[in-house]
């Protein structure tokens, strides 16, 4: 671009003016300036006529949007291009949709220069191309003029009668060779014309109207395009049908093929429109490549489009964008760009290489063999290879396919040129936007969040768990020692360390948890969907374990590295970003100046967690060294009291802290997972319990064991059992009723698979679960057990005796047996006995027993 650039600037702020001026500058760039700041100044400088206006978004007295409405009543191409601060995405739309032609933040004001030269261009190529379309259109309208004719006269059963002079010349043929009827005259024609030519003959035969048609006529080796016209001439007395008609032909190849030109560069133009607009607005790669695509396909009405990034290291094209009739196109494309390689030879190779445009105009007959046979089951007889070319070197290829023969000429490639300038430009534009964001928001070091990215990620993270009622981790690590490492080692090996550290840190990560650098040796772990502070507790050991227990080699020397841990947990510790951080902090430095590795906000909760860690790993020992007993209570039936059934209840024997209550241990043990393993081990012991008391010559009744929604769950659940009771007749379990409701359907064909191993099942707890009665008639259960609750005021609440009553009807109904829990007292039993329940259990009768006790209580029955 020659000479100085006139640009006429919309702006009241001098200072701001200045800024603008200094980026050309500094640029290089040569600049004419006209500052106006109100509507009338800005009308009567447009009429001095710039090369290009710039404006800011909002003056005292104006705006940028009335700058762009006055430009585009005066000019359709005069490049706007408005330069402002943070206006958001949709007020952009806006005045893009307005008529601007592009828009700039004042803190990207390096883009500047080379947007004004780009928009400058473009508006000189439109006009350009607009002033040879009118030439053109001129010219066609010549060529009409002086478009040759010639007439014939046939009779009605089609004989030639007589012609003009300029037939002979028009179709190519001597005066002897010329046609003399009209099925001589229909073998000129194109085959693929032929029926239209017949429709067309036989509408004016019946119409004996003027009727007209435009066909492909062969000329020699050549076709050209005739108009023709069939004008009855005169009707014979008392005739049904024309005497004669006169026929006017007209070649219109010219015509056709100016017409043919002018869409194709409608086509090219709609493209350069389409994806220039995506440019502005898309700020990501692959979908600026995607949309590129869609329009080219769309607008364009190419066959097919594709955009490929250069592979250096593989020494390939990439396509990473297509759209069009692409199918399994890629599998044969040679898409080598060495010279040396399988297909390194093929056409996208050389576009790269040679860094220049490269076109195949009749692909069947083209000497480069560009694929034919994939080509021509597409109907494509044209393609363009446009190389994108970024400081120099080529990084990716756009390429075109089209269904017109010789679509790409001269004026198409220039725009197209173009157009992969454009492209290429928004690409470069898009790393160097791509790189500062990341200096923006990420350590460059570790390549990890940094704090600026940290606490945007955290508020959106809160904001999402409280929605969804979600509780949310945050811990900060604190490097101990890492000011002696970086003093004694050198601000290299501290780096180093640092790296080694991150990276450490994001493959043992829980898979939810994301991290981030926000100190100089402090790192966040944001953790979300926590449901206990057992459980960050518990990732936390495991997670220090794995990425500090092992040494770090830096610089030849062997780094033993420990650290200091603070969390807080939303939202009981803040329900805030700020808050939160604020309080990890607090945990963090409490921990360093108490000597604690990992101390949780609150002292309170500390210690709470750490009385559960040490109770856990008390259980995983407990396991290892068979500390568990089951203690067993008998069923009774209510009219003999005859035992008729067992439970077994597990129990904890610990050296140090006694017999411990299953209240206690229960919910950890199903918290943790033990209860799988712990589950297990009491279906084995059941049953080893039953086969010894037979072998003693003592007849058992059978014995049921409780199983945990855990194990229900379990995919493998039936195996388990199978395998747990090693064939034992003496088993049962008891599911409660809530469990069994979670997912119906699994659990009816899980107890069925149970059933058919000879194991009877009862419903625990019911009358807690809200049962469809529809379900309960389809489970394969044996027996429904009323919960203690109900057992417990039935005597002093009709409301839950009548409840109680149903229920024992209820289990009659479909042939169950019933038994209740928590029977203490004989006034509970007569009830039961009078609303015939079947069976009781409870310390009426007999507390939960040692197997010794047990075996005592079975020999005095």
């Amino acid at each position: 671009m020659t000479g100085a650039l006139r640009i006429l600037l919309v702006e009241d702020n001098p200072d701001d003016a200045e800024l603008l001026l200094r980026a050309f500058r500094e640029a290089g760039r040569d600049a004419a300036w006209t500052r106006v700041e109100t509507e009338e100044d800005y009308v009567a400088a447009l009429a001095a006529g710039p090369d290009i206006v710039v404006s800011d978004y909002s003056l005292p007295s104006f705006s940028g949007p009335r700058a762009v409405e006055l430009l585009r009543a005066r000019s359709r191409d005069l490049p706007f291009i408005l330069v402002t601060g943070t206006i958001g995405e949709e007020k952009a739309a806006q005045i893009m949709r307005m008529g601007a032609n592009d828009y700039l933040l004042k803190d990207r004001l390096a883009r500047l220069p080379g947007a004004v030269e780009k928009a400058v261009a473009e508006a000189r190529e439109r006009a350009a191309s607009r002033t040879a379309r009118y030439e053109m259109q001129a010219g066609l309208r010549r060529a009409q003029a002086m478009a040759r004719l010639a007439h014939i006269i046939t009779t009605a059963d089609g004989a030639f009668e007589t012609w003009s002079e300029t037939l002979p010349e028009l179709i190519g043929l001597g005066a002897a060779e010329v046609p003399r009827t009209t099925r001589a005259w229909l073998e000129l024609v194109h085959p693929d014309d032929q029926a239209l030519f017949r429709a067309k003959a036989i509408e004016a035969a019946q119409t004996l109207r003027r009727t007209e048609l435009e066909y492909r006529l062969r000329r020699g080796a050549t076709l050209i395009h005739v108009r023709q016209a069939m004008e009855p001439l005169a009707l014979e007395e008392d005739a049904r049908g024309p005497l004669r008609w006169f026929n006017t032909l007209q070649d219109v190849s010219d015509q056709v093929r100016a017409q043919e030109r002018i869409r194709r560069l409608n086509r090219v133009h709609a493209v350069l429109s389409g994806i220039n607009s995506a440019i502005v607005r898309i700020r990501d790669r692959q979908e600026l490549f995607q949309e590129a695509c869609r329009v080219a396909v769309d607008a364009g009405r190419f066959v097919m489009a594709w955009i490929g990034v250069v592979d250096r290291e593989a020494g390939l094209v990439d396509p990473v964008a297509t759209a069009g009739d692409v199918r399994d196109f890629f599998e044969r494309a040679p898409m080598a760009i060495l010279e040396n390689k399988p297909g390194g030879h093929g056409l996208v190779g050389r576009a790269v290489r040679t860094k220049s445009a490269v076109v195949a105009n009749d692909v069947q007959n083209d000497p480069q063999r560009p694929m034919r046979k994939e080509l021509g089951e597409r109907g494509i007889h044209s393609l363009a290879l446009l190389p994108l070319v970024v400081n120099d070197e080529a990084v990716g290829v756009l390429a075109l396919y089209a269904a017109d023969l010789g679509f790409f000429d001269e004026q198409e490639m220039r725009l197209l040129g173009e157009l992969a300038g454009d492209i290429s430009f928004a690409l470069d534009h898009l790393e160097k936007a791509r790189q500062l964001d990341y200096i923006s928001y990420y350590d460059t070091l570790t390549e990890l969040p940094n704090r600026t990215l940290f606490h945007e990620r955290l508020k959106l993270q809160l904001e999402d768990a409280g929605r969804e009622s979600q509780r949310v981790a945050l811990q900060i690590l604190d490097i101990e020692r890492f000011k002696t490492i970086n003093d004694t080692l050198g601000r290299q090996a501290g780096d180093a360390l640092l790296a080694a550290i991150a990276k450490r840190m994001a493959q043992v990560a829980h898979r939810a948890s994301w991290l981030a650098r926000i100190g100089a040796d402090h790192f966040a772990i944001v953790t979300p969907g926590v449901k206990t502070e057992q459980e960050v507790a518990r990732h936390t050991e495991r997670r220090s374990t794995e990425t500090f227990a092992a040494p770090f080699t830096i610089a030849g020397t062997e780094l033993h590295i420990s650290v200091r841990i603070g969390t807080a947990l939303f939202p009981d510790d803040g329900a805030d970003s700020d808050t939160l951080l604020r309080n990890a902090e607090a945990a963090v430095k409490k921990a360093k100046t108490s000597g604690e590795r990992h101390l949780f906000y609150t002292q309170e909760m500390s210690a709470r967690i750490a009385d559960k860690l040490a109770l856990e790993n008390q259980l995983r020992r407990a396991l290892e060294r068979d500390e568990f007993v089951l203690h067993y209570q008998p069923k009774v039936e209510l009219e003999g009291r005859r035992i008729v059934g067992l439970e077994a209840l597990i129990r904890w024997q610990s050296p140090e802290l006694g017999l411990v209550p299953p209240i206690r241990f229960i919910p950890l043990l199903e918290e943790t997972g033990l209860i799988l393993d712990v589950g297990s081990w009491a279906l084995k012991r059941a049953a080893l319990d039953h086969r010894g008391w037979l072998q003693a010559g003592i007849k058992p009744p059978k014995i049921a064991v409780n199983v945990s929604a855990i194990q229900l769950r379990q995919r493998d659940f039936v195996r388990v059992v199978q395998e747990s009771i090693a064939g034992s007749a003496g088993i049962d379990l008891e599911i409660t009723e809530s469990l069994i409701m979670e997912d119906i359907q699994a659990s009816i064909e899980k107890l069925a698979a149970v059933r058919d191993l000879g194991i009877g099942v009862a419903i625990d707890d019911f009358g807690t679960g809200y049962s469809s009665l529809a379900y309960l008639a389809r489970l394969p259960v044996e027996t429904l057990k009323i919960d203690r609750s109900f057992i417990k005021t039935m005597d002093k609440d009709p409301t839950t005796m009548t409840l109680v009553q149903t229920i024992i009807q209820l289990a009659r109904s479909l042939r169950l047996k019933v038994v209740a829990e928590g029977v203490e007292t004989e006034d509970q039993a007569n009830i039961l006995r009078l609303l015939r329940c079947d069976q009781m259990q409870g310390y009426l009768f007999s507390k939960p027993l040692p197997g010794a006790e047990l075996v005592d209580l079975l020999k005095r029955s």
